[in-house]
């Protein structure tokens, strides 16, 4: 089990690794403030493919520890969840991750109704898909840098939202009940301004690039336009907004040190540091807590 350590920072926090508790469980990295203010939801934050979980939680802690707020960050290890990020794939990680939320609200780590949710890369695909899945539980959702969506159309699950053919109960019409609920939330999507190369983990095949484009920056725009034509289509007020990241490509620890993604997940404290143009948002530079690639 790795050692429990104090990291210098100001405000404090105590960065903690939570084993998992029994087969098929989810283990996780715990970023606590000194003091946990009454009523600050925690930030959930998912890692990508390289199971980042550690490195993510050091990232947003002292941000966080300065609201008193705990960031959690689960740890879907490779052999178990090898597709986390489609979240109701086979052995439902998003059964195992509101396990994970259950008990750590039983240890007093959490107590409000709902939390913050974000993800990088593969994490993000995973928090998007919970979020419309489990509305109802997420705060603000932030996105950055997902490979592919999941989109509010009639496009087959996990593109879009209808039912597989010969399938009596498939998992798209479940995720588009709640879809009007998913539209109402604050959702910001973030990816690196240089984030316009395909590698061997982007999910390609004509159909996907045709719809959602062949690159990151391509299909987060697109995917902030289908949101909010879906949401304007409901009548309802799009409340989503893209987030361009200056000098940034796919690495996690850039997005943070470079393009300020602490801030766009953290935006409580201080000053809103992002200006908007032209419906996007590019945050101002300055240097945040380094760290690890996630």
């Amino acid at each position: 089990m790795p050692t429990i350590r104090k990291l210098q920072a100001s405000p404090p926090f105590t960065l903690r690794y939570r084993e998992a508790k029994g087969r098929g469980a989810l283990a996780c990295w715990l970023a606590l403030p000194a003091a946990i203010a009454a009523g600050a939801p925690p930030l959930v934050t998912v890692h990508g493919i390289g199971r980042g979980a550690r490195s993510q939680a050091e990232q947003f802690a002292a941000r966080a520890a300065a609201l008193g707020r705990p960031v959690i960050a689960p740890l879907f290890d490779q052999r178990s969840w090898p597709r986390y990020q489609q979240v109701v794939r086979k052995r439902r990680a998003d059964l195992a991750f509101l396990a994970l939320m259950a008990e750590l609200r039983s240890s007093g780590i959490w107590q409000t109704p709902t939390f913050d949710l974000t993800g990088y890369s593969g994490g993000a695909q995973f928090a998007h898909r919970f979020a419309m899945l489990y509305p109802e539980l997420v705060r603000r959702l932030t996105v950055t840098s997902a490979g592919w969506y999941t989109f509010p159309d009639d496009a087959v699950f996990p593109y879009g939202l209808a039912a597989r053919s010969g399938r009596a109960d498939d998992w798209g019409p479940h995720f588009a009940a709640g879809l009007d609920d998913f539209l109402r939330l604050p959702i910001r999507v973030c990816v690196g301004e240089g984030d316009r190369l395909p590698d061997r983990n982007t999910r390609t095949r004509p159909e996907i690039d045709r719809l959602q484009g062949r690159d990151r920056v391509t299909r987060a725009r697109r995917w902030v336009a289908a949101l909010r034509q879906a949401a304007g289509t409901r009548g309802i007020a799009p409340r989503v907004d893209l987030a361009v990241l200056p000098g940034c490509g796919h690495d996690f620890r850039d997005c943070v040190r470079r393009g300020g993604l602490d801030r766009m997940v953290l935006q409580d404290v201080g000053p809103d540091l992002a200006t908007i143009d032209d419906g996007n948002l590019r945050p101002n530079r300055d240097q945040a807590v380094p760290g690890d690639m996630s």
